[in-house]
C-alpha cells in the first residue's frame, strides 16, 4: 500500500473517531439533562438554564463534528462521500446513544424491535457503501 492510500485510510479512521467523540457530547447535550433531577445542584434548574448548559456541551460536539466531516469528505482528501458521511454519523449516533441509555437509563430496557431497527441501520450502511 502506498503512502497516499495510507493517508486516505487514516483520514477515514480519524474522521470516524472524531464522529464518535462528537456524538458523545451530542448525546450528553440532548439527553444528559434528563438525569439532572438526580444531582443536588441541578434539581431546581429551569428550562432556560438547562438549554444553556446543553448548548455549552453541544459546542464541543460542533468542534469535533465539523472537522470530522471536513477531514472525511472526498473534496478534502477523505474517503467518504457526503451520503456516506451522513450514514456513518447516524450509525455512530445510534451506537453511542445505545451505550449511553444502557448506562444512564437502566430503567428503560432495550427491546427486540430496537435491535431490529439497529440492524436495519447497519444494513443502510452496507447499502450506501455498495458500488
Amino acid at each position: 500500500m502506498d503512502l497516499r492510500a495510507t493517508v486516505h485510510t487514516m483520514r477515514g479512521a480519524y474522521s470516524i473517531g472524531l464522529l464518535v467523540l462528537s456524538n458523545v457530547f451530542m448525546t450528553l447535550a440532548w439527553y444528559g439533562h434528563l438525569k439532572f433531577r438526580e444531582w443536588h445542584w441541578a434539581k431546581q434548574l429551569g428550562l432556560f438554564s438547562v438549554v444553556l448548559i446543553s448548548w455549552g456541551i453541544a459546542f464541543f460536539e460542533y468542534c469535533l463534528q465539523v472537522p470530522a466531516n471536513r477531514m472525511g469528505h472526498l473534496d478534502h482528501g477523505g474517503p467518504f462521500s457526503l451520503v456516506q458521511l451522513k450514514v456513518i454519523q447516524e450509525v455512530v449516533t445510534l451506537v453511542v446513544f445505545t451505550v449511553f441509555s444502557v448506562i444512564a437509563f437502566r430503567s428503560e430496557p432495550l427491546r427486540w424491535n430496537h435491535a431490529l431497527a439497529g440492524f436495519f441501520l447497519v444494513a443502510a450502511v452496507w447499502l450506501v457503501f455498495r458500488k
